[in-house]
């Protein structure tokens, strides 16, 4: 039920002694700070690996795994995360193949790096599925002396026996590109090769790929990303292929992909210009190689093909060239053959989201649109039949008031996997047919942690401009009123990701069962309600985002669920910066704060790394005017000497090549020059997820939570 505590958070926000406005008055009042690279005393940590910056990480790395993991609940916490993370009865995640079987990639204990591997359908049904291992990435591993990490696989379709392995050195996300053979089971010898790069390539035919990759000095953008696109034939080096298309230094990235009916047989081949991170350009390539742009509009997403309809998913009001009008976070179609004849064709409306609905997820099998919709956070899938002049629908029977998540949908016939989940809800993995609305759960896994007695609730807060952002407390049901309980508050807030309910055996295990209290933001900035939620914390209105996140904690206060000395908050990547925001803001609403490879330093985001990317989710530093409203909620410039933060647990990896994991070391510095306690740890490998096996997962959780539990368990509420 939703309730609101708006008397007392009034009350609240009066008395409380440090609001985020004058916190902004107090920031702007006091000396800039690291406004240019040559006024930032810590610019060399910045360098990845550099021999000052790696001994300075080495040094901090021996006094934070000192600290945690000397603590005597480190161990029981790493043997439970480990336990957890290795456990071999897990939902093997499903995938269909052209020819009905089913993939999956796999990492347990005995297979640190993962397996992938195959199995029929009706033995992926059954309780012990017999696998046959496609691809041994640990063997691959110790045979070629390499710190491979699985990238995942491109292959040919309808037949996919040739495939493109993308391979990670230590978790980067640039990856080496090798053909393989899914039928031998290895590599071609003498196949194709891409040397390591960001970006990627796509089958043409088997003797044809479009390639999207580094080429050399001028064929990347600002960002890192491939600004070229190529048509490389068998047997041609890189520098031989034919340039299809190129992009603008500025651009975020460009692609090429191919669009297939559920024959496999190719429709289109096309080119995605991604102008900045939300709006983009698409071209198709004409059997005689002109490079042709299509109508649509900047902000929308090729999301299925559907009995020859072209399904279209729209993140703006647009005005098509038939003259209809339509609206952000509508899916619309075309007959695709009759549309890229002539654009003017009507469209037709597949779904037009309410207020207070978002769809999440949209996947095509042979002769349906399959959408996972979401209504005030809480998921349903529809199944879409495609028609002359509209689309009917029917709804999937499937458990209420929980998160749905549509799976891998089969090409061959109309049969699509569907997760379902919830906080207290063990993930379960339902086959559907669409085609009659038949369900069936195949998988469900077992309780990880002990939830009796537990419940989950959906408050909203009242943010800062009145907007009301609603957020889940998962809880004991037995819980005390008195502010005494260890809160974990979890934010994203943007790139228009939503943070839906889901099953976290780690949350549940090494924070809930132990009597923690666990709280999940829907602010502004991410997707929850569609685009128009994401688009109302973009560029200068990030601080609405900041002030949602505020707003939550302070109605779990006024709710006297916790108090601020039992108050953290988590959050990684964007979220990391989110915890900055609160950090630097509102320090005297929490005691803990774990910041997981953050973006902190918002002057400097465009020039580290992928960072230029994201200059249409935050604006450019490099204009003035965007610049102001950066530098006014940037962490790294507002830390501050003399205000009530507390000791803060930072981290980051050393191979993280999209957030720089310079963003965390220097936050760590600066607050250290200040005069506050930190602990910072840095994985060497990793990538962004800060985890490349297993067991550096298990350690990144118990340090965590560790953490967590000296700050908030050990610490007595106030009277």
């Amino acid at each position: 039920m939703i309730r609101s505590s708006a008397a007392v958070l009034a009350a609240l926000l009066a008395s409380t002694s440090l609001t985020s406005v004058s916190m902004a008055q107090t920031a702007s009042s006091a000396p800039a700070f690291a406004t240019s690279e040559a006024t930032d005393p810590y610019v060399w940590l910045e360098e990845v690996e550099g021999e000052r910056a790696m001994e300075w990480v080495k040094a901090h790395n021996a006094h934070s795994l000192g600290v945690l993991q000397g603590d005597p609940r480190y161990a029981t916490l790493h043997q439970q995360a480990l336990e957890i993370v290795q456990s071999r009865d897990r939902i093997p995640s499903p995938g269909f193949t052209h020819d009905g079987h089913i993939d999956n990639f796999w990492q347990d204990a005995q297979h640190v790096r993962g397996v992938w591997r195959r199995t029929t359908l009706d033995s992926y049904k059954t309780a012990e599925p017999q696998w046959e291992t496609v691809l041994d990435i640990d063997a691959l591993a110790e045979a070629e002396s390499a710190n491979w990490v699985y990238k995942g696989s491109t292959c040919l379709a309808p037949e996919e026996r040739y495939c493109l392995i993308s391979l990670s050195n230590g978790g980067k996300d640039a990856v080496t590109l090798r053909e393989f053979d899914s039928v031998t089971r290895s590599f071609v010898e003498g196949g194709i090769y891409l040397p390591e790069s960001k970006g990627g390539a796509s089958w043409i035919n088997k003797d044809t790929l479009l390639v999207a990759r580094d080429f050399g000095p001028g064929t990347l953008t600002n960002s890192g990303y491939p600004m070229v696109v190529k048509r490389m034939r068998r047997g041609e080096s890189l520098d031989q292929a034919d340039v299809l298309f190129m992009g603008e230094p500025t651009d975020v990235s460009v692609s090429g992909y191919t669009l297939r009916d559920a024959d496999g047989v190719l429709k289109a081949t096309l080119i995605n210009r991604s102008i900045d991170f939300y709006s983009s350009e698409t071209y198709r390539v004409t059997d005689d190689g002109a490079v042709v742009k299509l109508a649509l509009p900047a902000k929308s997403d090729i999301t299925g093909l559907v009995a020859g309809k072209l399904v279209v998913s729209l993140k703006q009001d647009w005005t098509a060239p038939s003259g209809q009008d339509f609206k952000s976070g509508d899916l619309i179609a075309w007959p695709l053959d009759a549309w890229l004849e002539d654009p003017a064709t009507p469209a037709v409306l597949v779904l037009r989201p309410t207020e207070r609905q978002a769809v999440e997820g949209v996947n095509a099998t042979r002769n349906t649109l399959v959408v996972a919709l979401y209504d005030n956070v809480r998921g349903s899938v529809r199944v879409y039949r495609p028609g002359e002049s509209e689309w009917t629908y029917s709804t999937l029977d499937l458990p209420q008031n929980v998160s749905v998540g549509v799976g891998s949908a089969s090409e061959v016939d109309d049969k699509v996997f569907v997760s379902v989940t919830g906080y207290l809800n063990p993930s379960s993995l339902w086959l559907a047919d669409a085609a009659t609305g038949a369900v069936d759960q195949v998988k469900s896994m077992p309780a990880k942690f002990d939830a009796t007695g537990m419940t989950v609730e959906q408050h909203e807060a009242r943010s800062a401009d009145g907007t009301m952002i609603p957020y889940f407390v998962v809880h004991k049901a037995d819980m005390p009123l008195d502010g005494s309980n260890p809160t974990l508050l979890y934010g994203y807030g943007g790139f228009e990701s939503s943070l839906l309910p889901g099953y976290s055996a780690t949350v549940g295990k090494l924070w809930l069962e132990r009597g923690g209290v666990y709280v999940i933001a829907n602010t502004r900035g991410g997707g929850e309600f569609g685009p128009r939620w994401h688009e109302a914390a973009l560029q200068q209105n990030r601080q609405r985002a900041h002030e949602d996140f505020q707003a939550v904690a302070l109605d779990l206060i006024a709710r006297n669920i916790t108090s601020q000395p039992k108050l953290g908050i988590m959050g990684g990547s964007q979220g990391g910066l989110f915890m900055g925001a609160m950090l630097t803001q509102r320090p005297d609403l929490i005691n803990a704060a774990v910041i997981q490879v953050p973006l902190f330093d918002m002057l400097r985001f465009h020039k580290l790394l992928a960072g230029a990317s994201w200059i249409g989710e935050y604006g450019d530093p490099d204009i003035p005017e965007q610049r102001a409203w950066i530098q006014a909620y940037s962490p790294y410039q507002n830390l501050r000497a003399g205000q009530p933060y507390p000791e803060v647990f930072i981290h980051t990896s050393t191979k993280d090549d999209r957030v720089h994991p310079g963003h965390a070391r220097k936050a760590a510095a600066r607050l250290e020059e200040l005069g506050y306690p930190v602990l910072f740890y840095e994985n060497t490998d990793g990538g962004h997820a800060a985890g490349a096996n297993l067991q550096e997962t298990a350690r990144r959780l118990a340090l965590e939570y560790t953490y967590l539990s000296r700050r908030l368990m050990d610490t007595p509420a106030k009277e």
